[in-house]
């Protein structure tokens, strides 16, 4: 990863931080896109520990659209090149909250703001071809719906199938985005990371979180698969497809619904305001 210039969002915590850390260890300048916490300071002491270019944060706020706004004008300002850029921030609040832009959060954060920050990137990633696009998602995608009207909050909140609706909505994405980056150097490539005992179960009961702690694989093991597919030579043209835990699989068959896709791509782009 030598040379290589790393955009990550979330990687301060979890597997986030796991991939972060090995990618600076690689070589590879890393920029975390995290919001401006003591957590995140510990992140960069940690990364930078044994980082070959030091690490950096800029700082944003994923439940704010004008925050990943800031975000793209920030590195478009001091930067003209990205080799790969990794949505992998996620979250999964128990109860139904919504974003400042008023959508539920779930589909705000894990989809929506990074739909917004890979377009606001897109032609910088072209420039630099080869580059890669990795997009976090979930085995859970499998068992999600896409339901359009939910985008803005539903009577009766269920944040289970709010996690699998947005998880499907990065599958979705990310094979839209490869068909349309179709011969443009750049690839675009969704995972499903394992079990990971990680933050994102922070608004679950303490127990829950006990158990998911016991039973899930480490934030170490669940970062092997976003690491393959930002640096794996063997992969530098592989784009559309799903990996689950380092194995390629096929996802939910709605992936191969490309209405679906195109439908979801216009209805994020006009939520976004694209």
């Amino acid at each position: 990863m030598q040379g290589k210039r790393v955009l990550i969002t979330g990687g301060n915590s979890g597997i986030g931080l796991v991939a972060a850390r090995e990618l600076a260890r690689q070589g590879a300048e890393v920029i975390l896109a995290c919001r401006d916490t003591d957590k995140t300071q510990q992140a960069l002491t940690a990364i930078n520990a044994d980082a070959a270019i030091p690490a950096v944060n800029l700082p944003v706020d994923l439940a704010s659209l004008a925050s990943v706004r800031n975000l793209a004008e920030a590195f478009l300002e001091r930067h003209d090149r990205l080799d790969v850029l990794i949505n992998n921030a996620g979250l999964f609040p128990t109860r139904q909250q919504f974003t400042a832009d008023g959508f539920e959060m779930q589909i705000g954060v894990n989809h929506l703001s990074h739909f917004l920050l890979t377009n606001l990137l897109l032609d910088t990633l072209r420039g630099s071809a080869p580059a890669r696009i990795v997009t976090v998602s979930s085995k859970l995608h499998s068992k999600g719906q896409i339901d359009f009207d939910s985008f803005k909050g539903v009577p009766k909140y269920s944040a289970q199938a709010a996690y699998n609706q947005s998880k499907l909505a990065n599958v979705l994405f990310s094979a839209e985005l490869a068909a349309r980056l179709e011969g443009s150097g750049v690839t675009a490539n969704a995972l499903h990371p394992g079990g990971v005992a990680t933050d994102i179960v922070r608004d679950l009961p303490w127990l829950v979180r006990k158990l998911i702690g016991l039973i899930f694989i480490s934030p170490e093991e669940g970062a092997k698969t976003t690491l393959t597919l930002a640096s794996d030579p063997a992969l530098a043209t592989t784009s559309g497809a799903y990996f689950d835990q380092c194995q390629r699989r096929d996802p939910s068959p709605l992936v191969n619904d490309t209405a679906l896709r195109a439908r979801l791509w216009n209805a994020s782009a006009e939520a976004v305001g694209l």
